[in-house]
């Protein structure tokens, strides 16, 4: 078996420091940036091998133990808050069929009326005629960042 020893050891880290700033680049999200820092260490990275292996056995398992109990804990407690199901999404497509109430009078000339359908504000325009405001319309269309409505 061979040892790595002294600066060998540190070239060594210093490659797998920068694979994976390459994982990290390529995969955002990954958290392979925090590794990879620690083993890129271009200045010291023989003495931080020193200071890692002078550490007993028991306290370096003492150690990966606890950090990965904190991690489970972590993801626990991140399980418990996030809500059930699949996140809502909204998209313009998605409204057509749905009904609203005209907060801003709509023509069918300009996208300069507003429909509230749900909590959301919507830019539309009409079919035809002016929709009033107070109004009730449903969604027919969608073109581009605007609905197209008629009344109801």
């Amino acid at each position: 078996m061979v040892l790595l020893e002294g600066m060998a050891l540190g070239w060594l880290l210093i490659v797998i420091g920068a694979i994976l700033l390459l994982v990290e680049v390529h995969s955002p999200g990954f958290f392979a940036t925090v590794p990879a820092t620690v083993t890129d260490h271009p200045r010291y990275p023989a003495p931080c091998w020193e200071l890692i292996s002078s550490i007993p056995a028991g306290a370096l398992l003492i150690g990966v133990v606890a950090a990965l109990c904190a991690a489970g804990v972590t993801v626990w407690m991140y399980s418990r808050i996030t809500p059930e199901g699949s996140p809502t999404t909204l998209s313009r497509d998605s409204l057509i069929g749905k009904e609203g109430q005209v907060i801003a009078d709509v023509d069918a000339t300009t996208i300069k009326g507003k429909v509230r359908i749900g909590t959301t504000d919507w830019s539309a325009h009409s079919n035809g005629a002016l929709i009033p405001k107070g109004k009730t319309v449903r969604v027919v269309d969608s073109e581009g960042v605007h609905i197209v409505v008629e009344e109801v």
